[in-house]
């Protein structure tokens, strides 16, 4: 059979890039060799899948550029690719509808921001529901069937990459059993921020339980444990591989609502998912390993948060 280049332009935040892996799973299962276009950074994330991942460009023209030599390397292996569908848009955004047009490309996507017009077929938006279910059904409606989704995500990572985090839990001392915190997160839902307040004062009491904790910082937020979680390890410029294979040696994993929490739990780590105004029937963590801990009252306690790890980690 013939190759099926399918050039997808992935989203544009490490949660969301996760929550489409069974998608683009299903995608190459019917066929699809996948071209993904996305932020610097999916390449590390997405290492363990085989998947091509380009580097989108700064500039409205570079990506053009970059979008046109990718429809001219397809159609030098498929001469099919001018003919059917051959372009997939996962994020919403009028502008990625826009530059898929203007390379030539025959694009699907949702009917999102008046882009209907720029699309080779615009689906109905799913306005409800969990968000892998939303890129899910994308999916499924470009192939024009019906599946259900995986109950997990099991998201993949190299063996060099399981290396490297070992190394640096060496490197750090780091026993078994450690606990990943996440107390990073940024933006707001319904005017409320994403990070639990209490996050400094659980960091504390955990330490006295007698465990390693360690935290992974992104770029500038390095002063955030230096400053607020005194005693936890400190590993900074992980890759997001080589942080999936962190957290495949974790006992357990507390964290905000935040792209690492669903890296967590597609890596099937126990993960407690403190969630204050975000709604978790579209962004909670997806998966068996996963822990709700809300309150009816706004954000849980530190007691209460204590608690389910206990619970979780007793023999």
């Amino acid at each position: 059979m013939a190759p099926r280049p399918l050039i997808v332009r992935l989203r544009n935040w490490v949660g969301d890039v996760v929550l489409t892996v069974p998608a683009l799973r299903l995608l190459q299962a019917h066929g699809y060799e996948l071209e993904l276009v996305g932020k610097g950074w999916a390449a590390s994330l997405l290492a363990g899948e085989g998947w091509p991942v380009h580097a989108r460009p700064r500039t409205l023209r570079a990506r053009i550029a970059q979008l046109k030599a990718l429809g001219r390397a397809a159609r030098a292996v498929d001469p099919d690719f001018d003919s059917r569908e051959n372009a997939l848009v996962l994020p919403p955004a009028f502008s990625a509808a826009l530059e898929m047009r203007l390379a030539g490309l025959k694009a699907v996507g949702n009917a999102t921001e008046a882009r209907s017009m720029l699309l080779k077929r615009a689906l109905p938006a799913v306005r409800e529901g969990h968000e892998l279910l939303r890129t899910w059904l994308l999916a499924c409606r470009f192939l024009r069937v019906d599946a259900e989704p995986p109950p997990a995500i099991t998201l993949r990572t190299p063996a060099v990459d399981q290396d490297a985090a070992d190394a640096m839990l060496a490197a750090q001392a780091v026993r078994p059993g450690f606990i990943v915190i996440c107390p990073f997160a940024s933006g707001q839902v319904a005017k409320q921020d994403k990070a639990w307040p209490a996050f400094g004062d659980f960091s504390r009491a955990l330490l006295e339980r007698g465990r390693d904790v360690i935290a992974c910082p992104g770029p500038g937020e390095e002063w955030i444990v230096a400053t607020q979680h005194p005693g936890v390890k400190r590993l900074d410029g992980v890759r997001l591989a080589t942080y999936g294979a962190i957290l495949r040696r974790a006992a357990l994993m507390v964290s905000n609502d935040t792209g690492p929490a669903h890296l967590a739990a597609a890596v099937g780590a126990p993960i407690l998912s403190v969630l204050g105004p975000t709604d978790p029937a579209q962004w909670a963590p997806w998966g068996p390993t996963v822990e709700l801990v809300r309150s009816a009252s706004g954000w849980p306690t530190v007691g209460e948060v204590l608690a389910r790890v206990d619970a979780r980690l007793r023999p």
